[in-house]
């Protein structure tokens, strides 16, 4: 009787472990996927957007700090390079972070590491950088740069969104 089931009950668990790896193996780009389509609504792609003050009802993606202010640039290197400039922020702490389209992390810089600011070409396999840009390399041809500024509230607000609204994401072109 129970050599009846086995094969099934192997094939079953078969199955079940490659539905999961399966399912893990394309989560992240997914998400991403999904990520992208909400922060290109707030912009279009290549370019940034720079969101307003985060309320109680501010959810895009997930839940936002309310001591950040965050700008975001969906980016697609379908049509070359994309060209990504953060200028120094006066805020006690500034990051531009570069995700690929699998939710992994291609590139990190903050003010303490970039004081006079961030110029950075994002790159897929076979292009090159223009002069003045460092090159970041990412897997894939879309994702998201994030810029975070936390919110210094012993600075004039007024100053710091100016410098954030600097921020800038291109095409090359």
């Amino acid at each position: 009787m129970i050599g009846r089931w086995i094969a099934p009950l192997a094939l079953a668990l078969f199955a079940a472990l490659l539905a999961w790896h399966v399912t893990l193996a394309n989560f992240p780009q997914v998400l991403m996927r999904l990520a992208i389509g909400r922060v290109t609504q707030a912009g279009g792609e290549n370019r940034m957007a720079h969101a307003p003050l985060v309320t109680a009802k501010s959810r895009a993606i997930v839940r936002p700090s309310p001591d950040l202010l965050y700008s975001s640039c969906p980016f697609d290197l379908k049509r070359g390079p994309v060209l990504v400039q953060v200028p120094a922020i006066p805020a006690a702490y500034w990051s531009l972070s570069v995700f690929d389209e699998r939710t992994d992390t291609a590139f990190v810089r903050n003010g303490r590491e970039a004081p006079g600011g961030v110029r950075v070409a994002l790159l897929a396999a076979g292009q090159t950088a223009p002069a003045g840009y460092a090159p970041v390399r990412v897997d894939g041809r879309r994702g998201i740069a994030l810029v975070r500024v936390l919110i210094d509230r012993t600075r004039p607000f007024a100053v710091i969104d100016a410098a954030r609204r600097q921020a800038s994401c291109r095409a090359a072109r």
